[in-house]
């Protein structure tokens, strides 16, 4: 029997669960500025301060990411991992927004990124293990949509908040009463969890699913938890060890370093934008929302571009275009014509940080489709685990040498280091032969849509214009 003919194929009882992922988006998009802003204005710590406690969460979520997938995997019900990750997030940005001292500030980070790592390799076997096979692409670009949007939007309400009623009251409360709410809305996201989330009847092992192509690094950049909840499914505690080719070790290798300059730019970039161009709080939300609204509506444009092309030209095309974006923002007679904390000054920071996003949708759809054209179909699956950690602690090294170089050598040093590790990356793609990319089922699709195009044109714009049928 065809799949057509089956009656429950997504049984849409248990489809609600996939949106208790929207306001715990949502958390993210408004704690993702407001942590490293609370820091600042709060207990006045320094840049390198800063990015330690951005990184403080993904320090801790890294090993445990795997830990509480291998976890699930032992114990009965997946359920309950999720719902007890969403609760304890909540809990846990709800305490730090109480934090009395900088110290206890930090170690609440690193706890929350502990409670949270479990919601992202287990969110994605329940998906897998609730949906036929036939639905995975879809449901992991829904998952996806719904990570962009709530980004998004948590970046909004944030923007509302510190607009309207920063001008009733402190600051610092302002801000406190903002993450509280940050923390609620994943409370929100647990009680959606518990009540809309089914057991799955079966149980899938994760090394099964190396053949999964649609896996990518999230839509939106610089999430402070350096998470994306469809990644992690491969299990790399239970590989074995292969000796990698030369072009995989030479990908990976390009990976981390550009990961590193990715990091060591927007890991003092809060900071850059609180005391080099002098930004309210709103105005830093502002530009951090051109970024995660752009990343989230190019996101699947750009897959499709990707397969229209090749994955290496666009990777090193959006590689290049961001590596002239991070020098402009460095251009300081842009400062000096706009002048500092002016609304034209916030438009134009918004608006390069618009277009870095640009470039993340595109590269983090490219890297992926690159990887997985270059590595043969039984070692997908250990070459996207190696893609996931080797972009991790890319970039959480990255996170803390760029907030090293902004303490001792200043922004312009820091910023210029790192446009140059990006390029550094970039260039160490070069020898990878483009040859392998040359899909031949990539040829024939693009020639069954040049023949749709055609008899669609109708026989009186062929009449008008031979010279395109000749040139065909």
């Amino acid at each position: 029997m065809e799949i057509k003919a089956a009656t429950t194929i997504r049984p849409s009882s248990s489809d609600l669960w996939f949106f208790a992922y929207l306001p715990i988006a949502i958390a993210d998009g408004i704690a993702t500025p407001l942590i490293p802003l609370l820091a600042l204005q709060h207990f006045g710590a320094g840049a390198f301060a800063v990015t330690i406690i951005i990184a403080a969460s993904a320090m801790s979520q890294v090993p445990f990411t795997i830990l509480w997938g291998n976890l699930s995997d032992r114990v009965a019900h997946r359920k309950y991992f999720l719902v007890g990750s969403f609760f304890l997030t909540g809990v846990s940005l709800v305490l730090i927004a109480l934090a009395g001292d900088l110290l206890t500030y930090f170690w609440l980070n690193v706890a929350e990124g502990l409670a949270s790592a479990a919601s992202a390799p287990i969110g994605t076997m329940l998906l897998l293990e609730t949906r036929h096979k036939r639905w995975w692409p879809e449901d992991i670009g829904l998952f996806g949509l719904i990570s962009g949007l709530g980004t998004t939007v948590g970046l909004g309400v944030g923007i509302l908040w510190l607009f309207v009623i920063g001008f009733h009251g402190s600051m610092v409360s302002v801000m406190t009463g903002l993450l509280i709410l940050a923390g609620a809305l994943a409370i929100l996201g647990a009680l959606i969890a518990w009540a809309w989330i089914e057991e799955p009847a079966v149980r899938l092992e994760r090394r099964a699913l190396a053949d999964l192509l649609n896996l990518h690094r999230g839509i939106v950049e610089r999430v402070r938890r350096v998470r994306a909840r469809v990644l992690n499914i491969i299990d790399l505690t239970r590989s074995t060890p292969e000796r990698l080719p030369r072009r995989e070790l030479l990908f990976l290798a390009a990976l981390g370093v550009m990961n590193v300059g990715f990091e060591m730019f927007y890991g003092p970039f809060p900071v850059f934008l609180t005391q080099v161009t002098q930004f309210s709080d709103a105005s830093v939300f502002v530009v951090y929302l051109g970024s995660a609204a752009a990343s989230t509506a190019l996101f699947f444009h750009s897959g499709k571009v990707v397969e229209w092309h090749s994955p290496k030209f666009v990777f090193l095309e959006s590689l290049g275009a961001r590596i002239l974006l991070l020098l402009a923002f460095l251009w300081a007679p842009a400062y000096v014509l706009f002048g500092l904390h002016s609304p034209a000054l916030v438009g134009w920071v918004t608006l390069l940080n618009c277009l870095m996003g640009v470039t993340w949708a595109f590269i983090s759809t490219a890297s992926t489709l690159f990887l997985v054209r270059l590595v043969g179909r039984s070692n997908r699956g250990r070459a996207l685990g190696l893609y996931n950690a080797v972009a991790g602690f890319g970039g959480l090294l990255g996170t803390l040498l760029g907030g090293y170089f902004y303490a001792t050598l200043g922004v312009n040093s820091a910023y210029s280091i790192a446009a140059i590790t990006v390029a550094i990356g970039s260039a160490l793609l070069l020898p990878i032969p483009f040859h392998v990319f040359d899909m031949p089922h990539l040829h024939r699709h693009r020639q069954r849509h040049l023949r749709s195009a055609r008899a669609t044109t109708g026989p009186g714009l062929s009449r008008r214009r031979p010279q395109d049928r000749r040139h065909r």
